[in-house]
């Protein structure tokens, strides 16, 4: 046995950087001669940025492979979770049938350099496509899995992008409106570069929003027509500078990662929007705010098909694993909007500070 550690630098799509590290290799006897029917076992780490095209990589290892060529290879790629229930089927290769499946169909290519490679090529990479995957080659000689840890290379690893809009009513907020919004909700006002990587991850929203620099922008992913018009394409949307006092809009505010515990607190009935600020009081911690709610969900995939009050009064949960009744087609932060706080129909959130 033995341990090589390896790591090389490669440039992607939009110039940047796709950066892989080879974490360990383990082998049996010599690199080139595994037993018939062993198991090469090979962990990979890859980093890229948001939006850009990512290799994966996967290669059969023997020596005695190399006569049978991809052809006669079986190939699956299998995104997996925790929860085995939840892992995702990517791609399946036999022979020149090759299949993608779900979020992955038309975005995921073999890459095939060569006869032992089982290389897939992920184009636009977003944050759902963070995770691990796992590559599985048999082809009658030697049977290897391997597994591939995709992640952020810099942009919002450290914290999350969202829209929010106050209690009153849509575009009501002037600019030193915005930024006590966001305070409020444990965030700041998001400046054009973290609303541009948030844009590149995935983010769509039609409502226009104010940016740390005075600038009013939004970001669209699917073009249509209430939105800027389908003969744009996608991207960020600009109303340019606007008079901070008089001009009024949404907001798009930055959190960062967490630095306590957000969590469900269990009670035995439903509650009031005071008796919720109590109830998490009680248990030594504050009613969570929407900046918590959405670095719980994004950063740390916080998941949980419970309806439950927060600081400005909302009520929202936050859903990382779509299933049918709970935001059954994405991963989002969903919002029941601002009912009547006498109203008994809602559980809490809280947060802990460390």
């Amino acid at each position: 046995m033995f341990l090589l550690e390896r790591a090389f630098c490669a440039k992607e799509k939009m110039t940047s950087l796709l950066c892989i590290t080879i974490i360990s290799l383990t082998l049996a006897g010599s690199a080139f001669s595994l037993p018939t029917g062993s198991a090469s076992q090979l962990k990979v780490k890859v980093f890229a940025d948001l939006g850009s095209n990512v290799t994966l990589p996967c290669r059969l290892l023997s020596q005695d492979a190399m006569a049978f060529g991809n052809n006669g290879m079986r190939i699956k790629w299998t995104k997996v979770e925790d929860d085995e229930a939840l892992n995702k089927d990517v791609l399946l290769s036999m022979g020149f049938h090759k299949k993608t499946y779900g979020g992955f169909e038309n975005r995921v290519f073999l890459q095939e350099l060569d006869n032992e490679d089982a290389s897939i090529v992920i184009t636009d990479f977003s944050r759902d496509d963070v995770g691990k995957y796992e590559c599985e080659i048999i082809n009658g000689v030697e049977d290897s899995m391997q597994e591939v840890s995709l992640e952020v290379l810099g942009g919002l690893i450290d914290g999350v992008v969202f829209p929010y809009t106050p209690l009153v009513t849509r575009y009501n907020l002037n600019f030193d409106d915005a930024v006590q919004a966001c305070q409020k909700q444990n965030a700041s006002v998001a400046t054009f570069d973290q609303l541009f990587d948030a844009w590149k991850g995935g983010l769509d929203w039609c409502n226009a929003g104010w940016l740390s620099d005075g600038t009013v922008q939004y970001p669209i992913n699917n073009p249509r027509g209430p939105c800027g018009g389908t003969n744009n394409g996608p991207g960020l949307r600009s109303y340019g500078r606007r008079d901070k006092q008089i001009s009024r809009f949404d907001v798009f505010c930055f959190s960062s990662a967490l630095t306590g515990h957000f969590y469900w607190l269990v009670q035995p009935d439903r509650l009031t929007f005071d008796e919720a600020v109590q109830a998490c009081l009680d248990d030594g911690a504050e009613i969570a705010k929407v900046g918590h709610i959405y670095s719980a969900w994004k950063l740390d995939s916080y998941d949980r098909c419970d309806a439950g009050w927060l600081a400005d009064a909302s009520v929202r949960y936050p859903i990382s694993k779509p299933r049918k009744n709970c935001s059954p087609e994405e991963a989002a932060v969903r919002l029941l909007g601002f009912p009547d706080k006498t109203q008994k129909s809602y559980g809490v959130y809280c947060f802990k500070e460390q």
